[in-house]
């Protein structure tokens, strides 16, 4: 099975950016979808992008879109989020997932459709 480290969170005033990378491990990243998400305190997981295996299509949540931009690299089995602007609320911590069973735009956002997890990586955003 694949494992998954995130790395490249840490603390940015707000409209700064930051750049996150999700490395497998075990297996190769091509064959898995991949999906950010993220978790506040205090609040749920919420999704914010994915990407498809080839790359060839991404999904955002609305509140990101147009600020950040999901890609992968599959020669070096790894997957980004390019965050720009960045806000207070974009403070949490964020999680890459990957998948082999993704259909439609709804499973892309949905965390219980994602079957391995990384550690997680801190981003805080401060005004």
């Amino acid at each position: 099975q694949v494992q998954l480290v995130e790395s490249g969170g840490g603390l940015v005033q707000a409209g700064g950016s930051l750049r996150l990378s999700c490395a497998a491990s075990g297996r190769t990243l091509s064959g898995y979808s991949v999906g950010w998400f993220r978790q506040a305190p205090d609040k749920g997981r919420e999704f914010v992008a994915a990407i498809t295996r080839s790359g060839g299509a991404t999904y955002y949540a609305d509140s990101v879109t147009l600020r950040f931009t999901i890609s992968r690299d599959n020669a070096k089995n790894t997957v980004y989020l390019q965050m720009i602007s960045l806000k207070r609320e974009d403070t949490a911590i964020y999680y890459c997932a990957a998948a082999t069973n993704l259909m439609t735009k709804w499973d892309y956002g949905s965390s219980s459709k994602y079957g391995y997890w990384g550690q997680g990586t801190q981003v805080t955003v401060s005004s």
